[in-house]
């Protein structure tokens, strides 16, 4: 049976927990983060990553079946916390969650993304929001990608509302984070595949659907305010847009991404 701690009170490993909420230098200090929700948790246990710490409410009451079995599921040191604690480390000051998890932080290592034949990886150069960061981090997962890339100085894709965005696809795909374009250029260049490098621009020549993106693909989007960067547009093979009409001047970052990852599963669909 796993040892279980008692929390009854904001001591030191309380105030570890919560840093792990709003310190990213934390997490990358001690090597784990804070996953919040049940499919995010759920997802954790789904696809074996590892379980620093279980975080169980001592509330009254008894446990729901979804909280009884992943605790059996796991032998995961766990702590019995205070509600009135887990509510604080929960994020929804209406509830109290059941469990919460500490949870390792993966090898940023570009040798987690399978090269296939039908590769398809989305990089997000310097996105500035966690939000938006896990919102591509879902649609990439909706539609087939088989990785995520964030590069350069940019929100952190383990961040609670980057995690709570992707409603746990951060645990079904491999996301990495590099400093630069120039990681992932050489990854591409070392790859015995052949992998095209698209980027996306409001104002690229070539229509998205008119560019074919059923071979291995890197699909470039860039930030929120400036898009791409130069260095990164230069390295592309081709520039794509999406049109648009309306008021709207421009997606959202998360949106165009989310279109773009359509229009590859489109045609790939096509031309099985």
């Amino acid at each position: 049976m796993p040892r279980t701690l008692r929390i009854t009170s904001r001591n030191a490993t309380f105030q570890q927990w919560q840093a792990l909420l709003t310190n990213r230098s934390k997490r990358q200090q001690t090597g784990e983060f804070l996953v919040q929700g049940v499919r995010p948790i759920s997802q954790v246990a789904e696809h074996g990553w590892r379980i620093h710490m279980l975080l169980m409410s001592d509330a009254g009451g008894g446990r729901s079946r979804w909280a009884r079995d992943l605790a059996d599921s796991t032998d995961a040191p766990r702590a019995l916390v205070a509600a009135e604690l887990m509510a604080e480390l929960g994020g929804k000051e209406e509830e109290t969650p059941e469990l919460l998890a500490v949870v390792g932080l993966p090898k940023d290592d570009l040798s987690r993304i399978t090269v296939r034949p039908q590769l398809l990886v989305v990089v997000f150069d310097r996105p500035a929001t966690p939000g938006n960061v896990g919102t591509l981090i879902r649609s990439a997962d909706a539609f087939g990608a088989t990785g995520v890339i964030v590069t350069g100085h940019a929100a952190d894709p383990y961040d609670p509302r980057a995690v709570r965005a992707s409603t746990g696809s951060v645990f079904a795909l491999p996301v990495v984070r590099v400093p630069s374009h120039r990681e992932v250029l050489d990854w591409v260049a070392q790859s015995k595949t052949p992998i095209q490098v698209v980027g996306t621009d409001e104002s690229g020549p070539v229509d998205i659907a008119e560019h074919d993106l059923t071979g291995p693909t890197v699909l470039a989007v860039g930030n929120e305010a400036q898009g791409l960067s130069a260095a990164w547009r230069e390295s592309c093979d081709q520039m794509v847009r999406i049109p648009i009409t309306g008021a709207a001047s421009s997606l959202n970052a998360a949106s165009a991404a989310t279109v773009a990852l359509y229009e590859t599963a489109r045609q790939r669909r096509t031309v099985r």
